[in-house]
């Protein structure tokens, strides 16, 4: 099997470049925008893949401006390359024997095509874009994607545990994730302002004045704060806080290296199935990073995802890969460092619109913030 790139202004004339040098036989593996390094060659990049052992290098120059990108780009940036390219093929297999051969028999399609760039634009994974454009009927209009979207939009922003006396809710996630701040948010917004009784539980003894933060915090918003030591002292505070009607509590955050410590937590967190716990990562984490981290932060069995930083990103395909990845529902964004403006409950719409490109997520907080303003540290 070979693969081969082309470039050309629109994904349509790429096609057919491909299509005449390779055959009607030739497969689309992929189509994005063309990166900086390779603008000159096309506003498109479009990769086939074709069973030809007797492909000729010398064919490499037919096709007009469709044009091999090893001819033009750096070795490395040939090696990034074919290590993705790999990735994908590894996903289009999947997908492949999954459809069926009808999907390979429609990846030529025009309206697929540019709704599946648009998707690995928005960074989605490869696999979950392939079958969101696989499930549209024919023509694929925005409006149509859209709403298969919004299918795979799993939002919930209820804080606690149906059925408990009182919202206990813990936030979970690796360290500079802003646990902290999306925690006094929290407090703010569901509690003091609401004049409802908040408690604050902090675990975090392993980080130097991360204590010592919320300590202060709490003693600005006037809420109770109680400092845990050991996991076996997470339960008797539970119980002691539950005429409380908010309760807050913030776990460590630990290194990779470290996670022996968050296994001890966590096995106390399952211990009280009332608590409603909350993942909460950066949005502007690299998609590897960001499956990575939702790997090993799993153990603390989430029910719900919190994402953080939206400020410092343009792409929200990760966040919705991962949140149908994990089967987790959404339940806020925090879109930067103003305490307590900058966290709003998740919204379907509003979610969409930035992953179609027609919002900034720059501009999450209320119309009418409440009366405490706190400049995160």
């Amino acid at each position: 099997m070979r693969l081969k790139s082309f470039f050309a202004n629109t994904i349509e004339e790429a096609i057919r470049q491909a299509r005449h040098e390779l055959g009607p036989e030739a497969m689309l593996v992929n189509s994005k925008r063309t990166g900086v390094e390779a603008q000159h060659l096309g506003a498109y990049e479009v990769v086939v893949c074709r069973d030809a052992p007797d492909y000729a290098p010398e064919d490499a120059e037919r096709g007009g401006a469709a044009r091999s990108a090893s001819a033009t780009l750096p070795v490395h940036q040939l090696s990034r390359d074919v290590s993705e390219l790999k990735q994908q093929m590894e996903k289009l297999a999947l997908v492949l024997a999954r459809s069926g051969n009808g999907t390979a028999a429609n990846t030529f399609d025009a309206q697929m095509s540019r709704a599946f760039t648009m998707l690995t634009d928005a960074e989605f994974d490869t696999e979950l874009a392939f079958d969101i454009v696989s499930r549209i009927d024919s023509p694929i209009t925005p409006e149509r994607l859209r709403a298969e979207l919004t299918k795979l939009v799993h939002i919930d922003t209820e804080l606690g545990c149906s059925g408990e006396p009182s919202r206990v809710v813990a936030l979970a996630g690796p360290p500079g994730s802003g646990k902290t701040s999306a925690l006094v948010k929290l407090a703010v917004q569901y509690g003091v302002t609401e004049r409802r009784p908040v408690q604050v539980l902090t675990t975090d003894t392993y980080r130097i004045g991360a204590a010592e933060e919320l300590r202060s915090y709490a003693a600005i918003l006037g809420i109770a704060f109680q400092v845990l030591e050991t996991p076996a002292a997470l339960g008797p505070a539970v119980q002691e806080c539950c005429h409380k009607d908010l309760v807050l509590i913030d776990t460590p955050g630990l290194a990779r290296n470290e996670m022996e410590i968050a296994e001890d937590w966590a096995e106390a967190l399952a211990a009280h199935p009332g608590i409603d716990t909350h993942l909460v990562l950066p949005a502007s984490m690299r998609t590897a990073d960001l499956k990575r981290v939702a790997g090993l932060y799993g153990i603390f069995q989430p029910h719900k995802l919190l994402f953080t930083r939206l400020d410092e990103t343009e792409t929200f395909g990760p966040l919705l890969s991962l949140s149908v990845r994990m089967q987790k529902p959404i339940s806020f964004f925090s879109s930067g460092q103003r305490i307590p403006e900058d966290l709003t409950p998740a919204a379907a719409d509003t979610f969409l619109d930035w992953i179609l490109g027609r919002g900034s997520a720059s501009g999450t907080c209320p119309a009418e913030p409440p009366e405490y303003h706190v400049v995160a540290a």
